[in-house]
């Protein structure tokens, strides 16, 4: 079985984002991106699935700049066989929209036919969480989100989901989507050796249109900004005292 992994670059998760001065976006210069967490994730599970016997190849995608490289020589490094870049835009700040995202993948899809697809659940730049669940229906195939288990055996995976009520298990056909979540697993670190060997990889490069697939924005980000400051908070002296000062806040 081939499994396919999308990954993303983002803003490293312990990078302290910045808006610009303008409003019109999240400053990026200078600052350091990686790999998005939990598509880190999910090229850990598709390596364990193939430690184990059940995958043969590991294929890694990623839509964006031409700076994705660096994302996908990471998986490689991890242990993902070869990948595939799609250069969907030559500005950093451009965000591709998950459904043009799920349209590319889908095209991948068709021409790659593996019987699984890991993705992160979202990612944590714009949190979306739409991506995994877009591509599912686009090619009809089962899907289990929020993954915080998987065993696959044949035809049919496991997925234990995480949701608001506690723990859901579901049978899925394959093939399937699946989107995973923190407690799937721990990501190993790649080993230097590694390194060394996925800059032999290979990586192919495309473009959008090598699939017939327009990317263009369909929404327009009229403004952002820095979510307001939180306000110290008060020790009071007993419940009394509490309960007075919610009062005068209107809260109770």
């Amino acid at each position: 079985m081939k499994v396919l992994v999308p990954v993303k670059r983002v803003i490293d998760y312990n990078v302290k984002v910045r808006v610009k001065a303008d409003g019109t976006g999240v400053d990026l210069a200078n600052v350091k991106m990686s790999m998005n967490p939990f598509d880190e994730i999910a090229v850990e599970q598709a390596i364990r699935l193939k430690e184990a016997g059940k995958a043969d190849e590991i294929v890694a995608v990623s839509i964006g700049v031409k700076q994705s490289q660096e994302t996908l020589r990471t998986a490689l490094a991890m242990g993902a066989d070869r990948a595939i870049l799609i250069n969907a835009a030559d500005d950093v700040h451009m965000d591709i929209e998950p459904l043009a995202v799920a349209k590319l993948l889908k095209a991948v899809v068709d021409e790659e036919q593996p019987g699984l697809v890991l993705c992160g659940k979202q990612a944590i730049d714009n949190d979306m969480n739409a991506t995994g669940q877009m591509l599912a229906a686009l090619l009809g195939w089962s899907q289990g989100t929020f993954a915080s288990e998987l065993n696959v055996d044949g035809d049919t995976a496991t997925v234990t989901r995480e949701v608001d009520g506690g723990l859901q298990t579901i049978k899925v056909k394959m093939p399937a989507i699946v989107t995973v979540d923190l407690r799937l697993n721990e990501p190993r670190y790649a080993s230097l050796p590694n390194i060394m060997k996925a800059k032999k990889k290979p990586l192919e490069e495309k473009t959008p249109a090598d699939y017939g697939v327009d990317t263009a924005p369909r929404l327009a980000i009229v403004t952002t900004a820095e979510p307001e400051t939180r306000k110290a908070g008060e020790i009071v002296g007993s419940v009394d005292e509490l309960v007075a000062k919610l009062k005068e806040a209107g809260a109770v």
